[in-house]
C-alpha cells in the first residue's frame, strides 16, 4: 500500500464513514517484521478518539492508530471507523493504543 513511509506524515486521516481523525505526526515500524506497526496522529477528534473506543489517551495531544486499521492511503489516509468498545473487550485488548 505504502512503499515510502515519509509520504504518510502530515497527511490527514479520516474513517471510513468520513469522519475527520487527525494528521499524521510519526509513524512507528516494526523492525523485526519490517513493516508499519502504528501511525502517531496530532490534534486527533477526541469524539471518536477515546476511551469508550479503546482508546488510552488520557490528555495527550496524539494517539496511536493501529496500521492494520488504514484501509487506504495516498492524499489522505482512510482508516475503519473505531466501534464502542464494552469493558471486557478493552481490558483484553493488547495493542496498548493511545500514548
Amino acid at each position: 500500500m505504502v512503499t515510502d513511509v515519509a509520504s504518510l506524515f502530515d497527511l490527514t486521516v479520516y474513517t471510513d464513514k468520513g469522519y475527520y481523525i487527525g494528521k499524521v505526526y510519526d509513524v512507528e515500524i516494526d523492525a523485526s517484521e519490517r513493516r508499519i506497526h502504528t501511525l502517531v496522529v496530532e490534534n486527533y477528534n477526541r469524539d471518536i478518539i477515546n476511551e469508550d473506543t479503546g482508546f488510552n489517551v488520557a490528555e495527550s495531544s496524539k494517539a496511536k492508530i493501529p496500521y492494520r486499521w488504514v484501509t487506504a492511503a495516498a492524499d489522505i489516509v482512510i482508516i475503519r471507523h473505531p466501534a464502542r468498545k464494552s469493558a471486557a473487550s478493552m481490558a483484553s485488548d493488547a495493542d496498548g493504543l493511545g500514548l
